[in-house]
């Protein structure tokens, strides 16, 4: 796949890029719908995806130090994994650019260049693996002695390891969450192809990866987040897939365990698949990186034959959705980048837009070598299956994927209603993030109902205030969970014995109340129930509750809200009473995909002494 042919004028890239692949407006915070045919996924990529790509290297080349994307500086911006990126960039540029090409020496020489200049950055552990796997396309395509200086290319030896973020004498990982171990072995076999080690890390590495994945997985497959504390995200699926991905691009086999873990995570996805695109909407680090998280898994499977026929193809017609969607809804053209920070959006911290080139440097590698791999499967420049959108139907409605049992019960109920796919993820225990919107569980469906990254209102969750100004929240302790089905309803319920004290890092249990927690899922129609039981004498100062929605024109009485426009048309709430305002692209309500609209909060009390109730019951289109 080739930079070179897309180095067109700028006016050439406009017109190519502004034919959008679906038909009629991009509008609301959810984007088109491909239900009809859409383009090949190797298409959108040389064409849609590749010119911008190029164009922003170009940028890079002219402007270097003073290259400014989006109002960022971004040698300025502190991103910690830029050099890495920019190298594996250039790598693609210099690569795909014939000898004889006069613009071939220019980028050999600007190469030099800016591996110089930025050899004293700043550069962690995925930036390592990035400039690891850029040096070694350079060699093997014969010019890394032409595009490094013998000078930095021994300080980038010394400083492209592995070991400044594993310990070396046990292979622990330094501060960080658990899917870095695969960066670690990747950099580890990468430096082994370089010449700069032997092989004993890299086995190392690949051993302590596996074993810690089948430690922290348990019996059903899917990697904790944490050492055992039971968070289950976007990252417990997607790793196998990174790690599939590493063998593939070190040509080492994937073991029968390994491509066992690979089909536990395509077995969650299928059923998730749908005409737009959209990938995850709950966890971290989600949006755009949500739809690629599928996109890794479904491609490494195919190459491994983990699918059947029928999946494989399917697969594929979601992952030209999911490449289409990428150009539609989430690249800017008058930005020139993708955007996850404005339009009304909103993403992790770390991924803020001081990261602005590396993301579209990062993501644009990731639909890079998926196209290629499908490409090599067979799929090139073909069109998706038209057979897809009945395929969809034929999804089974209701689907549990259980992540851990036994004190704490970790599971994603998935249901089908009517093409749209809502998410029941009861995930979250562990530091970092049990407070924040996307890790309560609460139902989340991509449009509708969703959580604000590093938000911590209560989003369709009761939230306790005691009288001595303890906050708690039910949260992380979830046990006994059952799911019963009944046709077209389904019912989930859980019981904690102790609530969340929120205000620390981690959580920490409170048993001054437990709660039974009781929903029932049915076509239009999501009804949650909670019984809290306080310990006696416990006083309680408030209880609150909160709806960030994506519908307007509202009207509340009491506890009953209607929608006149938008996906859901009321919310009805007993226990609290309500008020509703408007919401003008407020930074505390944007969803990773756009601004929510309405905000509904609810307050009330609770009796003296004894149980008492909040339930809500929302309907939507």
């Amino acid at each position: 796949m080739r930079l070179r042919s897309f180095l067109l004028p700028m006016a050439a890239v406009c017109l190519t890029i502004a034919a959008p692949a679906f038909a009629g407006p991009n509008q609301g915070p959810r984007g088109p719908v491909y239900a009809g045919a859409v383009a090949p996924m190797n298409q959108t990529v040389q064409t849609r995806l590749l010119p911008q790509t190029a164009v922003l290297l170009e940028k890079l080349l002219a402007e270097k130090r003073d290259m400014t994307l989006g109002g960022v500086r971004v040698f300025e911006a502190d991103d910690k994994f830029l050099p890495g990126k920019i190298a594996i960039g250039l790598a693609y540029l210099i690569v795909d650019t014939p000898r004889e090409d006069p613009r071939f020496a220019r980028y050999v020489a600007a190469y030099r260049q800016i591996a110089d200049l930025t050899v004293d950055d700043t550069n962690d552990t995925w930036g390592v693996y990035y400039y690891c796997q850029a040096l070694l396309m350079l060699r093997e395509a014969g010019v890394l002695d032409q595009a490094v200086s013998p000078e930095t290319l021994a300080r980038l030896k010394v400083k492209l390891d592995w070991r400044r973020f594993v310990r070396e004498r046990d292979l622990t990982l330094i501060n960080l969450p658990n899917n870095y171990y695969g960066v670690a072995f990747s950099v580890a076999r990468l430096r082994y192809r370089l010449g700069w080690e032997d092989a004993s890390a890299s086995e190392g590495l690949l051993g302590k990866t596996l074993d810690h994945y089948r430690k922290y997985s348990g019996e059903y497959g899917f990697a904790d987040e944490t050492d055992g504390d039971g968070r289950f995200d976007r990252y417990s699926v997607l790793l196998i897939g990174e790690i599939a991905h590493r063998l593939i691009e070190a040509g080492m086999p994937a073991t029968p365990e390994v491509r066992q873990w690979l089909r536990r995570s395509v077995d969650l996805m299928l059923p998730r698949l749908n005409l737009r695109g959209e990938g995850f909407e709950y966890g971290r680090s989600i949006g755009t990186y949500g739809e690629t998280a599928f996109l890794e898994v479904l491609t490494a499977a195919a190459k491994l034959d983990v699918l059947t026929p029928e999946e494989k193809t399917m697969a594929y017609a979601f992952s030209a959705r999911v490449a289409a969607r990428y150009m539609d809804f989430w690249f800017d053209p008058k930005l020139g980048s993708v955007d996850m920070w404005g339009r009304g959006r909103r993403t992790d911290a770390y991924r803020g837009k001081h990261r602005i080139l590396g993301e579209n440097l990062s993501l644009a590698r990731q639909y890079i070598y998926t196209s290629a791999i499908w490409n090599e499967l067979g799929f090139k420049d073909k069109a998706p299956d038209p057979g897809y959108a009945a395929w969809l139907d034929r999804l089974p409605k209701r689907t549990v994927t259980w992540f851990a049992r036994g004190r704490h019960d970790r599971l994603l109920v998935t249901v089908r209603d009517r093409g749209r796919v809502i998410g029941l993820p009861i995930i979250n225990g562990g530091e970092g993030q049990h407070m924040n919107t996307p890790y309560y569980p609460i139902p989340f469906s991509p449009g509708m109902l969703q959580g604000v990254a590093d938000g911590v209102f209560p989003q369709l969750l009761p939230r306790i205030t005691l009288a001595d100004g303890s906050v708690l929240a039910p949260l992380a302790y979830a046990a006994h969970v059952q799911v019963a089905g009944q046709g077209t309803r389904t019912t989930v319920s859980y019981d904690q014995d102790r609530l969340d004290r929120l205000g620390q890092k981690a959580p920490v249990a409170d048993d001054r109340f437990g709660v039974k927690t009781t929903y029932v899922l049915e076509p239009g129609r999501i009804r949650r129930t909670d019984v809290f039981t306080p310990r006696s004498g416990v006083a309680v100062k408030a209880v609150d509750l909160a709806f960030a929605s994506f519908s307007a024109k509202a009207a509340t009485r009491g506890g009953a809200t209607r929608f006149g426009a938008g996906e859901v048309t009321s919310f009805d709430v007993q226990g609290l009473t309500c008020a509703t305002r408007p919401l003008d692209d407020d930074k505390a309500y944007r969803s990773p995909t756009g601004a929510m609209t309405a905000l509904t909060l609810c307050t009330g009390g609770a009796p003296e002494s004894g149980p008492f109730t909040v339930s809500w019951t929302l309907s939507y289109r």
